[in-house]
């Protein structure tokens, strides 16, 4: 996945036999073809599909369609193709058509070259996917497509394309290891530059340096808040300058190749609070326990209602995390808007019932919560689920971390 002389590539797709899970849940379907949209939305989480398709994407001015026939060579389209999509970003698709700010038309050109007028056509974003109930497709690519082809059958393919990017291979897995390092990298840059006095947005900056210059692409999310006992992340950081005891709290990502692992780790400036600092040690036991039950076959549903007994059972009576609460927060991870996905506002019924299967990957952040409510303790990594439990990408150590201590 990675060349040695620096170009990147995750082989995933090529000329077709074809004997891709993918494939075979096409043939299951009656599938001539993919079709995937362009969409850049979301900080390009919504190109997952096309990228993963193609290995075509990433950076500024990403926009790709792809078509993905069952037999023959995948198409990206891109906009000014020739000069942004080959030997230096990538060498997988070969195929690669001039847009011109018109990603239909030759998305409909590739699939009459395809023959399909009375096939069966799926396009992704028809439907609601992961984080998307209204789906991703721009009405112009639809119509388009679907004055094209007005004998064929427009099938919906968001789910199938949902469903096989759940489990990663091992060259992914591996991907994703190097996104957490990276991650890794830059929350200590945010723990060695966070001081009193500093501006929030240069520390925010700092983080975001560190990610680039040790090989992330951009966009990426970066959530963050600082604050005293700061909660919630927001996406931007603010101008305020950072006080002894400040909270910094963030969602960090890394794009390696288009995969995105996360990490969340609080950091208080110069000082740690207190009750923060107990809820920690009880949020390190949960954790824990919480990743022993990461295995094949368990369900989500079944995952957020064993969240409860842990929390009690390792609760004190006394002190200052006594009473403590916890609720299930946890998505795939992969080459962005990766499923299934349940937070503590976010449980449909169908992501509950999915069942885990090995090799599947996640950002795993249970939270804690304060008797009174005035707490919010939330720490998570990039984990794997293995038939021996949830396997953690990342090295660092569980626990707050402190500015200057």
């Amino acid at each position: 996945f990675q060349a040695e002389d620096g170009i990147r590539d995750v082989a995933v797709t090529g000329v077709q036999t074809c004997a891709l899970p993918i494939c075979a849940l096409m043939r299951e379907q009656k599938l001539d073809v993919i079709v995937v949209p362009n969409n850049t939305g979301h900080s390009t989480d919504f190109q997952a599909n096309a990228r993963y398709l193609s290995h075509v994407g990433g950076g500024s001015d990403a926009d790709i369609a792809v078509v993905f026939p069952l037999e023959g060579e995948v198409t990206a389209v891109a906009n000014q193709a020739k000069y942004h999509w080959f030997e230096a970003v990538q060498r997988w698709t070969r195929d690669v058509r001039e847009a011109s700010r018109n990603y239909a038309k030759p998305t409909v050109e590739r699939l009459k070259e395809l023959g399909v007028e009375r096939g069966r056509i799926g396009i992704t974003g028809l439907g609601a996917g992961t984080r998307t109930p209204l789906g991703t497709i721009l009405y112009g690519f639809w119509k388009m497509v679907r004055e094209a082809f007005p004998n064929a059958e427009l099938i919906d393919a968001t789910a199938l394309l949902d469903q096989v990017r759940y489990v990663k291979s091992d060259e992914e897995i591996a991907v994703l290891t190097k996104s957490q390092e990276i991650i890794e990298k830059a929350i200590a840059a945010k723990i060695a530059f966070a001081r009193p006095g500093v501006q929030d947005w240069e520390v925010w900056a700092e983080v975001m340096a560190t990610l680039v210059k040790n090989g992330s692409e951009l966009p990426f999310h970066n959530h963050w808040v600082s604050g005293p006992n700061a909660r919630h992340p927001m996406t931007l950081p603010s101008r305020r300058r950072l006080q002894r005891g400040d909270l910094i709290i963030n969602e960090i990502e890394a794009s390696w190749i288009g995969y995105r692992a996360q990490g969340v780790q609080p950091v208080f400036v110069a000082e740690a609070d207190r009750t923060y600092a107990e809820m920690m040690k009880v949020h390190r036991e949960v954790y824990a326990r919480l990743l022993e039950n990461l295995r094949p076959g368990i369900t989500l549903g079944e995952i957020r209602d064993l969240t409860d007994k842990p929390t009690a059972a390792l609760a004190p009576k006394t002190g200052l995390a006594a009473g403590v609460t916890a609720s299930l927060n946890m998505h795939g991870r992969g080459a962005g808007d990766d499923g299934p996905l349940i937070t503590r506002s976010q449980h449909r019924p169908e992501q509950l019932a999915t069942q885990l299967q090995e090799n599947m990957v996640f950002i795993f952040k249970p939270s804690l919560r304060s008797a009174d409510g005035k707490y919010e303790c939330v720490w998570g990594d990039t984990v794997v689920v293995t038939p021996k439990g949830g396997r953690r990408l990342g090295k660092r150590p569980h626990d707050i971390a402190v500015s200057g201590a």
